[in-house]
């Protein structure tokens, strides 16, 4: 689905005199972009990945004087989108939104046609998507404690549901359960709107969600939230505890969302893109809306991002190795 949002050229046409000043290559970087920029997000609408960038694409516009078209692609643990702009040209005009899992499919996926860190710039860390773990409003468990015993009594049968193979959603239960010495069967759904719906229908009895699915369906009562996934608790739902609270000293872990471009991107394209998203996760609106649902806007610089993506690359490997997860 492809969802072109207006904006107005701004800035982008400098006075005659000190365009001729100018060397070529200047002018070139200082009128780019000239046409729609597109961004690939490798998740389905509604999601973690979607909400933040359509929350930011307003004041990213803004800021390129060219329209964003959005485009949700997904599939794979958001393998399809970033295969798609892994093959993309290298000049700035298609981008990826990707969240966590895109670090380590590699480590998941046989024969994938590419890897994070060699075919993709990194442009910028959107946000930090705190987890909530939740089950439906009529589950017997009151309380993370509760929901371990019903495992520990249902030893690898009580089901788990996770927007995908690898993701944070997955690696964030999987690294509980290793903890509290209990199994559970997992149930990889495609995108967290679909493993909330797993939840609804009774086909999965929890899930460690991200706050755009889960947020609102706890407001309304008709999901139970259990434990947030970070070190402290969410303002806008301030009665759920923590992970660490109940039990689980150190427990903090988040999924969040990257915005890369092809690598070979010109650097004054990267920066462009970097300034973008700056401004997008710094929009008045954008934040607010953010935190009504509890995601924590960042927009980090590309040298920035690039550390902390290798880092996770790093640790979240360690989960998958040492709880043996691969796709089946």
């Amino acid at each position: 689905m492809a969802i072109r949002m207006g904006a107005a050229r701004i800035g982008r046409r400098p006075l005659l005199a000190t365009a001729l000043a100018l060397p070529h290559a200047a002018r070139a970087q200082a009128g780019w972009p000239t046409r729609p920029v597109r961004v690939v997000i490798s998740w389905p609408p509604g999601g973690g990945a979607d909400v933040p960038m359509r929350l930011a694409a307003p004041a990213m516009q803004q800021v390129l004087g060219q329209p964003l078209v959005l485009e949700n692609r997904a599939g794979a643990s958001g393998s399809v989108g970033a295969g798609v702009v892994a093959q993309a040209a290298p000049d700035g005009y298609t981008t990826l939104a990707d969240t966590a899992g895109g670090s380590v499919n590699h480590l998941l996926i046989p024969g994938l046609p590419y890897d994070f860190q060699r075919s993709f710039s990194m442009v910028s860390q959107m946000v930090r998507s705190p987890l909530l773990c939740v089950v439906r409003a009529d589950h017997p468990a009151k309380d993370l404690h509760g929901l371990l015993e019903r495992c520990r009594s249902l030893p690898g049968q009580v089901p788990f549901g996770s927007s995908g193979v690898g993701t944070m959603t997955h690696l964030a239960p999987a690294l509980l359960l290793r903890r509290a010495g209990v199994t559970a069967n997992h149930i990889p759904y495609r995108g967290g709107a679909a493993s909330i719906t797993g939840i609804l229908s009774g086909d999965a009895e929890f899930v460690f969600s991200t706050l755009p699915s889960a947020t609102p369906l706890v407001l309304e009562g008709k999901l139970r939230g259990l434990a947030v996934s970070i070190g402290h608790r969410l303002g806008n739902l301030p009665d759920i505890p923590t992970v660490q609270e109940q039990g689980f000293a150190g427990f903090d872990i988040a999924d969040w969302l990257g915005f890369y471009t092809p690598a070979g991107t010109p650097e004054h394209a990267v920066a462009r893109l970097a300034e973008a998203a700056q401004a997008g996760m710094r929009d008045p609106n954008a934040v607010k809306r953010l935190g009504e649902i509890g995601m924590i806007p960042v927009g980090s610089p590309p040298a920035e991002f690039a550390a902390f993506f290798a880092e996770q690359r790093r640790t979240l490997g360690a989960i998958i190795q040492e709880n043996g997860i691969k796709v089946e």
